[in-house]
């Protein structure tokens, strides 16, 4: 039922997850504030609070459950008279969330942040499942649901944004959903088939950012390396008179690297087998494009790689490894590994631990692996029990960890180029920053000392000590990088 129409409304925003999910909470806040509504930095203060959900993983749903509980807390504790709740958790379970937290008066999902503001402007008339019909739950009235089945929305250069980081290094999300059948994964279910946007689209976005203050500017997507390969699919395939047309990701950056004001260009989430020579001839030879390639590999054994479904062997990884260090001057790779995958036993996990040890990446993410309903991955034989996966996080982190440390106190006594964050929170007489081996939220930070720099300025310091994962550097003596 649509409901009442009313007016400007005081709104709390809560955003969990992903840079990705990151993005499109900053869309909503564009459309919540173009449509008139008073975004606050208060929950106890709103009429209406929003919260934009992960469910990507088992820890990643109960803090969204815990998140929403939270919140709808504020119906009867505040002054909150609207919850609503959006994400992939409920694009995941829309049914499931409504009988079992009718707290929340709207419930929309992982693309429907067009709907919104519209949500917003209407009083709750009534409650809606996911087919349309009225939904009760004895005597209460369950929420709105208003989940399209297949997420298609994707939003473009027209669409508004609410920066809630730091302006001078952002996200700029290039393109949506996946189509790999990585056998783990529930990320296509939630996200929906790939969907790229238009260069010239990304172009006018990113000189927005830039021109509001942005120097560095980091690019996501659910399958990065793919980039335009749906449009090209579109267009009939990449035949030979067409392929200048059909848009990459090597054409992308090129692009990006003429915008004059933006220091810094940096990739994530780049699948091993779409890393062209192309791309790599790109990142090698393009001073703006940071040196910087995160490729999550997810494991090395040929048996496990199998039952992930991913596509590749362990010798194409090792292939890829070995261009982009010959290629690439002094590449900093960051990857992540799953373990306890089912039907990986202590001879692939030993495969893992030898092949990290071996490649001595400058950056590993380790997960254990969480068995997600609806995956193949779920179905699978040969269960690693979870005391056991614990065991090899932890095992392969403190190997990474002193890896780490032997990289870092390399670089001790070298200078290097630091993109200024802004003040530590480890003393207010400290600077933070990163160098261009150091993606924002994931990885560690330089600590500047001797000297002063306004956020978002290049630098140049001197590295004097390091850390497990950080480094410090003196600007004494040092200019503009």
């Amino acid at each position: 039922m649509a409901g009442k129409q009313r007016g400007p409304r005081r709104v709390f925003f809560v955003s969990l997850g992903c840079p990705k999910n990151t993005v499109d909470s900053e869309v909503m806040l564009g459309e919540l504030a173009r449509a008139g509504h008073l975004l606050v930095p208060d929950a106890a203060d709103a009429d209406a609070i929003v919260v934009n959900t992960c469910g990507f993983i088992d820890a990643a749903k109960e803090e969204s459950i815990d998140t929403i509980l939270e919140m709808a807390e504020h119906k009867t504790s505040g002054k909150c008279q609207t919850l609503v709740v959006t994400g992939c958790l409920t694009q995941r379970y829309p049914n499931e969330v409504a009988a079992e937290i009718p707290e929340i008066d709207h419930i929309l999902g992982s693309a429907d942040f067009n709907k919104l503001a519209g949500v917003l402007g209407r009083q709750r008339g009534g409650a809606t499942l996911a087919d349309g019909k009225e939904a009760h739950h004895g005597a209460r009235t369950l929420p709105i649901v208003d989940v399209d089945d297949t997420p298609k929305a994707l939003y473009d250069h027209n669409s508004p944004r609410v920066l809630t980081g730091n302006h001078h290094s952002v996200y700029l999300k290039i393109a949506e959903g996946c189509d790999r059948p990585c056998a783990f994964c529930i990320i296509p279910k939630l996200r929906g088939p790939q969907r790229s946007r238009p260069i010239d689209s990304i172009m006018a976005e990113a000189e927005r950012l830039v021109a509001g203050g942005a120097k560095e500017i980091n690019l996501v997507a659910q399958d990065l390396t793919r980039y335009g390969w749906d449009i090209g699919n579109a267009m009939g395939g990449v035949s030979s008179h067409i392929a200048t047309e059909v848009p990459t990701l090597a054409r992308l950056l090129r692009e990006l690297c003429t915008i004059s004001d933006l220091d810094w260009i940096r990739m994530h989430y780049t699948y091993p087998t779409a890393i062209t020579d192309e791309l790599i001839e790109v990142v090698a030879s393009e001073d703006k494009v940071c040196s910087y390639i995160d490729v999550p590999l997810q494991h090395i054994d040929d048996q496990v790689l199998k039952r992930m479904r991913r596509g590749h062997s362990a010798r194409v990884t090792h292939e890829l490894i070995a261009r982009l260090r010959d290629r690439i001057d002094d590449v900093v790779l960051r990857t992540t590994f799953i373990v306890g995958h089912p039907g990986e036993t202590e001879e692939s996990y030993a495969n893992l631990r030898r092949f990290v040890r071996d490649t001595r990446f400058d950056r590993v993410g380790v997960f254990t692996y969480s068995q997600e309903p609806g995956t193949v991955s779920a179905l699978l034989p040969g269960r690693v029990p979870i005391e056991i996966a614990d065991q090899r996080q932890a095992e392969l982190l403190e190997l990474q960890r002193q890896i780490s440390r032997q990289q870092l106190d390399s670089m001790i006594g070298t200078e290097i180029s630091v993109l200024v964050d802004g003040g530590s929170e480890e003393s207010e007489f400290l600077l933070e920053g990163r160098y261009y081996g150091q993606a924002p939220g994931i990885d560690g930070v330089v600590y500047l000392t001797d000297g002063e720099a306004q956020i978002g300025d290049l630098v140049r310091a001197q590295v004097t000590t390091a850390s497990d994962y950080d480094l410090a550097a003196s600007l004494a003596g040092q200019g503009q990088g």
